[in-house]
């Protein structure tokens, strides 16, 4: 195995084993997908403070990704499929061939949905509802629409969709963590654009995060 091969494992250790501890993990998914840099949770581990770092530091939409067993489950489906209206056409995207959103919730016992506080209350009781979806009555805990994104994983994850959906749902089953993941993209408030890799980097080494690529946890878990 080469020196390069031997630092791709240990990230994707590092990654894994920051994620079963419950810390936050800067995933990279391609420069040929999005080539953006989310920051991903697991969601059971998200508070409010946790929702700030995302709505300030990251600043792109934070969503809960399941996993496709999970969603089925619940009976969640793709909101392309549930619009009727010719803006849900989607043929045209570069990145991928389909979007990978269901619903937005709220869970019921918030109020607006849209503070941190409401906010971490949907995504935990969602991680929890994920470890125990048998047993979940999902339209009983939560109502559509919300303010949380949820996120379908394709069936065969990284084996069919190299996403940050189904890089987070990979990574936290390597890290023995329910099949649920907060996923929030990083911007740059300068460019106006995708906060760059190399940015990505020092802002994880800045507080002590573990980053990973894309293709390391591709190579490793699919």
């Amino acid at each position: 195995m080469s020196k390069t091969d031997n630092l791709a494992v240990s990230a994707v250790q590092r990654a894994a084993d920051a994620f079963a501890a419950g810390e936050p993990v800067l995933v990279h998914d391609a420069a040929d997908r999005e080539g953006e840099v989310d920051l991903i949770y697991p969601a059971r581990s998200v508070g409010p403070a946790a929702v700030a770092r995302m709505r300030n530091d990251a600043g792109g939409l934070i969503c809960v990704a399941l996993s496709h067993e999970v969603a089925e489950t619940f009976d969640l489906p793709f909101l392309a499929d549930e619009i009727d209206h010719p803006a849900a056409e989607a043929d045209h995207l570069g990145y991928d061939e389909r979007s990978s959103f269901s619903l937005t919730v709220n869970h019921r016992d918030t109020y607006t949905g849209v503070t941190d506080e409401d906010r971490s209350t949907t995504i935990t009781a969602l991680g929890h509802a994920a470890a125990d979806p048998e047993h979940t009555d999902f339209a009983d805990e939560f109502r559509a629409p919300g303010h949380v994104h949820v996120l379908r994983a394709a069936p065969e994850l990284l084996d069919e969709r190299e996403g940050h959906t189904e890089l987070g749902i990979a990574l936290a089953d390597a890290a023995g963590r329910e099949p649920a993941v907060v996923v929030c993209e990083m911007l740059d408030d300068e460019t106006g654009e995708a906060l760059s890799v190399d940015d990505a980097r020092a802002y994880a080494e800045r507080h002590g995060f573990a980053y990973v690529e894309g293709r390391d946890l591709v190579a490793e878990l699919a």
